[in-house]
């Protein structure tokens, strides 16, 4: 049993509001809480992602990591002949 006088009231039916519409019901400290997103309206949840440009940033960040074009990367067979080829470590007597 929680002592009395030291917790907050609890509502276990408080209301969560968003965009001015009911949402859910959860359990809180407060009767009514007021939020700016929730599942419902999340970009990761809807699946109606969009990627905000501010100021070039996406950009500069795909120049930046973009790989480069195809015709001017080395085929993969050249890429191993300019490898060098592992010796044997020779043993000491």
């Amino acid at each position: 049993m929680p002592k009395p006088g030291i917790h907050p009231e609890w509502y276990p039916e408080a209301k969560v509001f968003c965009n001015g519409e009911v949402v859910m019901t959860v359990g809180s400290t407060k009767p009514q809480l007021h939020v700016d997103i929730w599942s419902g309206n999340h970009p990761f949840y809807t699946g109606t992602q969009k990627i905000i440009d501010t100021e070039g940033r996406v950009e500069r960040f795909m120049r930046k990591y973009s790989k480069p074009a195809a015709a001017t990367s080395k085929p993969k067979s050249a890429e191993k002949a300019d490898r060098p080829k592992p010796t044997k470590p020779t043993k000491k007597k």
